[in-house]
């Protein structure tokens, strides 16, 4: 018996949605679920991605090959063929869904047009499959604007009361890739529900779809980040002291400055090259501008990227960053390889896109252990 129910929680199905770069599978995979089934419609997106993750898979030791199963719209499919292309005529009985729908339209920096703009729309087209595939379980990322907007939470409501009608209790909270040794100030929301019936244990009643706090989001082991006095700005060029009390971790420096080198390694040298007296000007710690934002080195990045082929100058060289420092400052290992040349646009566009992967595999782990929990 518990030989059977070992092999029950060993690899539990996932189906991603918006799969992207591949960065919230890849927390996933790493924590012991099982991704069979992914989906991205980015033509330019899903070479990027197959590369990328056969080589971390490799250098992991994992021998499925990776490679993006369905590549249509997800407003062009419906519940009924997805899990026949996932699962055949056997239906798994623990199997669950993960995906972060598109977030332009909830982001500050976006137009704001909520879930009546073209991408918002697709938050809504994920949760009714969601409904009508009826997992055991399902994560949805987002901005931290999806919850933070008054006018896009009264939205969001709705659709966890939609949830609640169609049998699932869900829980909410806002977890920062800061918090979990990510060093970039990145706050996500993680939208979690499961079947009523299996947590019948913990929740007696579900009188409404505000029953919260029952699920075990993880906690990050950096505190107190706000209160720490971050440096502010150097002139660039100049000699730069690392303050004794700043956690190293959560500073850009160990990503642009661990051996080996971003630069001698596969995408290192790949940044966009422009011309401009400006890369000597921007002060160090400068990211209150509009653009030609430059990095503190013993600071945190506000993000991975910001805007159209908008990306961080470097603190100490003269250039912006390149593809191999902004992967590492999202938490991904350096055996995640793209492949060279192409469009820098799209390279920087997918990787700024992704949950770093630490944010993602704590939240997995958290995940698993709470399934396997509730389900003993």
């Amino acid at each position: 018996m518990q030989n059977n129910q070992e092999q029950l929680f060993k690899n539990i199905p996932i189906l991603s949605f918006f799969t992207g770069a591949g960065f919230l599978d890849m927390g996933f995979e790493k924590a012991g679920f099982d991704i069979v089934w992914t989906n991205e419609n980015n033509s330019c997106f899903i070479e990027l991605y197959e590369c990328g993750y056969n080589h971390w898979r490799k250098a992991e030791g994992i021998k499925k090959d990776a490679k993006i199963i369905e590549r249509r719209s997800i407003e062009s499919l419906n519940s009924k063929e997805i899990k026949d292309r996932a699962f055949g005529n056997q239906e798994p009985s623990i199997w669950g869904v993960i995906g972060g729908p598109p977030c332009p339209d909830f982001s500050n920096s976006g137009k704001n047009l909520g879930f009546s703009g073209e991408k918002g729309r697709l938050t809504q087209v994920f949760i009714e499959l969601i409904i009508n595939m009826q997992p055991t379980f399902f994560v949805m990322e987002n901005v931290s604007g999806l919850f933070r907007i008054r006018k896009h939470r009264l939205f969001l409501e709705k659709l966890r009361l939609h949830l609640t009608e169609n049998r699932y209790i869900t829980d909410l909270t806002i977890l920062n890739a800061l918090q979990f040794g990510v060093p970039q100030d990145r706050p996500r929301m993680f939208l979690v529900g499961m079947r009523m019936q299996l947590l019948n244990k913990i929740i007696k009643t579900t009188k409404h779809y505000f029953d919260s706090n029952w699920f075990p989001f993880p906690k990050g082991k950096f505190k107190n980040i706000e209160t720490i006095e971050w440096p502010t700005r150097n002139k660039f060029g100049s000699n730069v002291l690392k303050p004794e009390f700043i956690p190293e971790n959560l500073a850009v420096y160990a990503s642009l400055s661990t051996n080996p080198s971003p630069e001698d390694l596969p995408n290192g040298m790949e940044y966009f090259k422009p011309h401009s007296k400006k890369f000597y000007e921007i002060d160090e710690g400068d990211t209150y501008r509009k653009s030609f934002k430059r990095l503190h080195r013993f600071r945190y990045s506000p993000t991975a990227c910001y805007g159209n082929n908008e990306v961080h100058l470097h603190p100490w060289k003269a250039r912006r960053l390149s593809v191999r420092e902004v992967i590492r400052i999202q938490g991904i290992p350096d055996t995640y390889i793209l492949p060279e040349g192409g469009s820098l646009t799209n390279k920087f566009k997918l990787i700024s896109n992704g949950v770093p992967m630490p944010l993602a595999f704590n939240f997995a782990k958290s995940l698993k252990s709470f399934i396997v929990k509730i389900l003993n």
